[in-house]
């Protein structure tokens, strides 16, 4: 079992470290169709993998200055809600149903993928420079001024990560950084790396809300994968200078739509 863990566990990570927000959707797949864990198993153990290997693959972007901690926090603890919700909702969902769930949020995290490459893309090819241009809070008191779009932004997405967190055991970095660019008006880069204090927080409360339920986890293994991929994070952001991120964005969008059909193959038979 030790030699299938671990270079899985380094693939996860690899994708975790070099594309950033939606590398941890392949860990569920991975726990449940290659280790053999159960569908809650596996959503539980994602949480554990995803949040230690976050949180350390935080500190090189801690460093580079690419972290809005206070901002990362106040999103983080936004979601904290829904993350409990969307435990609690896992519980009462059959694996399979779960599984065929599953494999829908793949099919969205591609498309969303593939439609920031190609937005990328057009600005690249118009020439266009992307500043980080919020300069005033989007609330204040003294004296009153709401810029409620973008709190309005702000709020929705922060819950509706959180409940996908909680409930898929997934990082929910495919919705955290577009959010945090649009709402907060951050860099790129500074986003990727405010996602990661995010994704921490809500997976730490997603476990929290799961302790005491009938789930038993496989430290050996979940140990395991999770130092593989935490060593496969840090290699994977060496990665990203060497190779084109379209690129990347483009194996990793086809790797997740095989996926995503092997995932509903295999459970959608079940339900019948």
């Amino acid at each position: 079992m030790l030699a299938l863990t671990l270079p899985i566990g380094l693939v996860v990570g690899l994708t975790l470290g070099a594309l950033g927000g939606g590398g941890s959707i392949l860990t569920v797949p991975a726990l449940v169709y290659l280790l053999g864990l159960d569908a809650r198993s596996a959503t539980t153990g994602s949480l554990v993998i995803v949040g230690v290997t976050t949180l350390i693959g935080m500190l090189p972007h801690l460093r580079a200055g690419r972290v809005r901690l206070g901002q990362g926090v106040v999103f983080g603890f936004l979601g904290v809600g829904g993350a409990v919700v969307g435990s609690l909702l896992s519980t009462a969902v059959p694996p399979d149903v779960l599984l065929v769930a599953f494999a829908g949020l793949m099919l969205v995290v591609a498309a969303v993928m593939t439609h920031r490459r190609r937005a990328a893309a057009r600005d690249e090819a118009a020439g266009r420079v992307v500043v980080e241009a919020r300069t005033t809070p989007m609330l204040s008191l003294r004296p009153f001024r709401c810029d409620c779009r973008a709190v309005g932004l702000l709020l929705v997405t922060a819950a509706a990560v959180g409940v996908l967190t909680g409930f898929f055991g997934v990082g929910g970095g495919f919705a955290v950084v577009p959010a945090l660019v649009l709402a907060l008006r951050m860099l790129m880069p500074v986003a990727v790396g405010t996602s990661l204090v995010v994704i921490t927080i809500n997976s730490a409360s997603s476990l929290v809300s799961r302790l005491g339920q009938d789930i038993t986890l496989d430290w050996g293994v979940i140990g395991a994968f999770t130092a593989a991929a935490v060593v496969g994070s840090l290699l994977g952001a060496r990665i990203t200078a060497r190779v084109r991120p379209d690129r990347l964005n483009l194996a990793f969008t086809v790797l997740l739509v095989l996926v995503a059909l092997y995932t509903a193959a295999r459970s959608i038979p079940q339900l019948f």
